[in-house]
């Protein structure tokens, strides 16, 4: 394994909880990429517990959004793990800043061996949370996995659909899908000349006035105390140019509806993102044996980012999530 080296004192973007003991643990995906977690364990009780695996949001650190919903469910119980994916935050894997629909649901897996394997955790009781692009991740990993007992994708992208065809399918055709192509080919022979690979750029900052509101959205958690982390990409300088390239022609999602495990998917009606939990929720029961464990809850008056922290108004319905974990993981 790649030694890393993890900060150990609490630098996340929520505050530490009392009855939850936090550690730093280190895993290995198929690859050979050594990926970095935060484990939440609680504090009281022993036995084998239920386990969750958590990532997210799409260029969000574990310190992040992540973390805030493990500890949170390990609050309600639960051993839960967040962790950093490969090429970013913490955790291994070079290039930096890269993104692997393969790759990427692999990190999923390892998360689920590396759980499975821990003293106080029921290896049949395992769950996964996904965040933002993460969600549609999640959701790849619970078509894959069938160690995966129940899945909630929070706020989800479909990270092969707005690569392919832009937001809100704008750029969903073939001359627009070959300009980025032709662009981002281009870009890598950049690269090659440079011997480095060029920053895509985080969250826009300075902030333009007549910003989308789904800009503003992000830029108020990303850019500010709210949710700025060091180690976010989103924070910081985003992703490699080239770093979602390979999400232009290899779609996930395509086997959801055989999913048999536990599916709810979360996602706020304001959200500009919420056709993408929408459509994949269609998709999974259209046609499905298996959708009578499948759910779309869509909150009212809640945008992207609310259920990244909050937003400032609870927004993140912890308590059906425990309500649904514990009711398919026991």
């Amino acid at each position: 394994m790649e030694e890393l080296h993890l900060t150990q004192e609490w630098d996340k973007t929520f505050p530490q909880s009392a009855s939850v003991a936090h550690s730093k643990a280190t895993f290995c995906n198929r690859y050979g990429i050594t990926l970095a977690a935060d484990v939440y364990v609680p504090k009281d009780g022993q036995g084998k517990r239920a386990a969750i695996a958590v990532c997210g949001p799409f260029g969000a650190v574990k310190e992040q959004a992540a973390g805030l919903y493990a500890q949170t469910m390990a609050e309600r119980g639960f051993v839960a793990l967040a962790f950093d994916p490969s090429f970013t935050g913490e955790s291994g894997g070079a290039p930096r800043y890269m993104a692997s629909p393969d790759i990427n649901t692999e990190d999923f897996q390892a998360a689920v061996d590396y759980l499975s394997l821990r003293e106080e955790v029921d290896a049949d009781r395992i769950g996964l949370i996904g965040i933002c692009g993460w969600g549609g991740l999640a959701l790849n990993a619970a078509a894959l996995d069938t160690r995966v007992r129940a899945t909630v994708a929070a706020t989800m992208y479909d990270m092969a659909r707005v690569n392919a065809n832009g937001y809100f399918d704008a750029e969903d055709s073939a001359d627009a899908r070959y300009a980025k192509k032709q662009a981002l080919n281009a870009q890598r022979l950049e690269d090659c000349k440079n011997g480095a690979y060029a920053l895509g750029g985080g969250v826009v900052d300075p902030l333009p006035a007549d910003a989308p509101f789904f800009v503003k959205d992000y830029y108020d958690y990303y850019k500010t105390p709210r949710g700025y982390h060091p180690r976010s990409l989103n924070s910081n300088g985003g992703w490699n140019v080239t770093g979602c390239m390979s999400f232009l022609n290899q779609p996930i999602l395509q086997y959801s509806s055989e999913i048999r495990s536990a599916v709810l998917l979360v996602h706020g009606e304001k959200a500009h993102s919420c056709y993408f939990s929408r459509d994949a929720y269609a998709a999974m029961v259209e046609g499905s044996p298996y959708a009578d464990n499948k759910e779309l809850l869509l909150l009212p008056d809640t945008v992207h980012t609310d259920l990244y922290d909050g937003g400032g108004k609870n927004a993140i319905p912890f308590d059906k999530l425990t309500e649904f974990f514990q009711a398919y993981l026991g």
